[in-house]
Order: structure tokens, then C-alpha cells, then sequence
């Protein structure tokens, strides 16, 4: 499966599990606003999932 150009990714903050959407590779990964900690890809969002 060929991907696009900008892909919907979650985000998740290892310490305080704050969760957020962005685009890749049009943003870059924040900080997390509450705890400033570096958040990190927790899933690709795809329009359907294969198992």
C-alpha cells in the first residue's frame, strides 16, 4: 500500500498519556503542552486497518 504525501499519525506523551492528531510531514512532532516531555507516533491513522 503506496502511502500519501501527508499522513494523520496519534501522538502520545509517554509520561502523561496526553494524546494528539497532526499531519505528517507537514508539522512537526510537538512537546507535550502539559508535562513539556518529547511525544512520540502511537499509531498511523489509516482509513482501514488490515490484520
Amino acid at each position: 500500500m503506496e502511502r500519501g504525501r501527508q499522513e494523520a499519525v496519534e501522538i502520545i506523551c509517554p509520561k502523561c498519556r496526553y494524546t494528539e492528531i497532526i499531519y505528517l510531514p507537514k508539522e512537526e512532532i510537538p512537546r507535550c503542552p502539559k508535562c513539556n516531555s518529547e511525544m512520540m507516533i502511537n499509531e498511523l491513522l489509516d482509513e482501514g486497518k488490515s490484520y
